[in-house]
This record gives C-alpha cells, sequence and structure tokens, in this order.
C-alpha cells in the first residue's frame, strides 16, 4: 500500500464547478491510468481518503461508486476497494476458427485459454431438442426445431461467457453433436466429419448493458457490461449449419481482428 504523501493523488479544487467526488474520482482514475495503482492492487481505504481531502466518508463511497460504474474497480467486502484487472484473452476472429486447431482436436475457447495462459472450464451444460425463435428459423434458413446446446465458459475457475449454439435437428439428431461431450474439435470437427466442410463465419457484435440473469450467471462487478455475439457458420454449399449466441463479460476479453487493405 502506497503512502498518500508520496504524490500519488493531488488536492481538491475549490474553485472548480465539478462536484467534489467526481474530482476524487478523476485523480483516482488518473492514477490507475498512470499505472500508480496496478491491475489487482487495493486503493486508499475510505479513511486515508477522508484524511487526505478532508472530506465525509459519504463523498469517498460516491467517488468509489463512480469507478465501480465504469468497471475500473471493485469492491470487496470487508477487504476493500481494488483496481480491476485488464482483459486476460485476446480474441483473434482470423485465427480462432483455423481448421488445424480442430485438427488437433481443440476447439476455439481451448485454443483462447492456451494463449492466454489459463485452465478452460466448460460447466452448466444442458442439450436438449426445442423449438427455434424467429431470430434463429431465419439464420438457419427457416427451421422449425433446432438441437440447442447451452454451455457456461470458465477460465481459472471465473465465468467469463455463456453460448447456445442451435443446429438444425437434420444434421445433429443421432450424431455425436448431440452429445454433452461431443468429442475433440467441438461441434465444427463433428460437423465436417458428417460431411459439412466450414466455408465462412458471419458475426454481429454489440455492447450492451447485461440483464439481471447475466449479471448473476458471469457474477459479474456493478458497471461491467456484456459483450453480445451472434455467429452464423456457413459450410461450403453456402448452408447455414450453426448459429452461436454468445454473451461475453466485456472486462474479460478483448477482440482482435485483421482487416484486409483491398
Amino acid at each position: 500500500m502506497h503512502s498518500l504523501s508520496s504524490g500519488l493523488l493531488g488536492d481538491l479544487d475549490p474553485t472548480s464547478d465539478r462536484a467534489v467526488f467526481r474530482q476524487i474520482a478523476d485523480q483516482l482514475r488518473e492514477a490507475i491510468d498512470r499505472g500508480r495503482f496496478k491491475e489487482g492492487e487495493k486503493l486508499p481505504s475510505e479513511a486515508e481518503l477522508v484524511e487526505h481531502y478532508g472530506v465525509s466518508r459519504m463523498t469517498v463511497r460516491n467517488s468509489f461508486s463512480v469507478l465501480q460504474g465504469e468497471g475500473l474497480v471493485h469492491a470487496e467486502h470487508g477487504k476493500g476497494v481494488f483496481v480491476r484487472p485488464r482483459p486476460p484473452v485476446r480474441r483473434l476472429a482470423s485465427d480462432r476458427f483455423a481448421r488445424r486447431h480442430r485438427e488437433q482436436g481443440k476447439s476455439a475457447f481451448i485454443v483462447e485459454a492456451d494463449a492466454a495462459g489459463s485452465h478452460p472450464q466448460v460447466d452448466s451444460l444442458e442439450v436438449k431438442e426445442e423449438k427455434a425463435s424467429q431470430d434463429v428459423s431465419t439464420r438457419l434458413g427457416s427451421v422449425r426445431r433446432v438441437l440447442a446446446r447451452r454451455r457456461r465458459y470458465l477460465l481459472d475457475g471465473r465465468p467469463v461467457e455463456f453460448a447456445t449454439s442451435y443446429l438444425p435437428l437434420d444434421i445433429a439428431r443421432g450424431t455425436p453433436i448431440a452429445e454433452p461431450n461431443p468429442g475433440p474439435g467441438g461441434i465444427y470437427a463433428r460437423l465436417e466429419e458428417l460431411g459439412h466442410r466450414l466455408d465462412h463465419f458471419e458475426e454481429e457484435i454489440r455492447a450492451r448493458m447485461p440483464s439481471p440473469d447475466e449479471v448473476r450467471t458471469l457474477r459479474l462487478a456493478s458497471g461491467v457490461p456484456v459483450i453480445h455475439l451472434i455467429r452464423t457458420a456457413f459450410d461450403q454449399e453456402g448452408r447455414a449449419v450453426e448459429v452461436c449466441d454468445t454473451v461475453m463479460a466485456a472486462d474479460a476479453y478483448v477482440l482482435s481482428y485483421q482487416l484486409p487493405a483491398t
């Protein structure tokens, strides 16, 4: 823990129109951005900040709330407020579905986890046949029923995303894809074994605030948004063979893309 007398934080500006709690939040944010407080490091306590700035505890708490709302810090009951870690996983859109990974028996998630040096897990697995939603049906070419595979992904014990894959029943029913563990390389390896050699993927990505269920499922801290990604996989015949609806903790990922110049 650094001493506040070491110049980590400045003084308040009594002439400013900016609220005091926001001035404190600004100084803490700047200290985090400049690396004065490292990832995972504890910020000064409420008592230390009250003494340093000569303000009330409520003012300090309001400052912490601002930073929590921005996803910069998280509070641990009885321990203090800590700088949130930066995204640990770099999702390489141009490489994660490369055929060579499937041929090595690796799913895309395992490839990402290996690159991050993290331990991957899958839990909350559910596989069942169900009626397709209007959106999924349209994306899959007006199918009525699908095989749905729901699962949650963890890195080093922390939930980072959950996803549901929807596949046409005429492709997936009675195959290893309908089993809880579809085997090495995941469902894409099985699709190719069934004659649906993959040609390309289309992804739609947006960022938004999470629903209450998503907060619970991903154990999200206050102020952390999610990345909502919908991917459609097409085989070489141009048929859509899977729609994957994925929600990711935005503080767990960096999305990295390579775009052609021509």
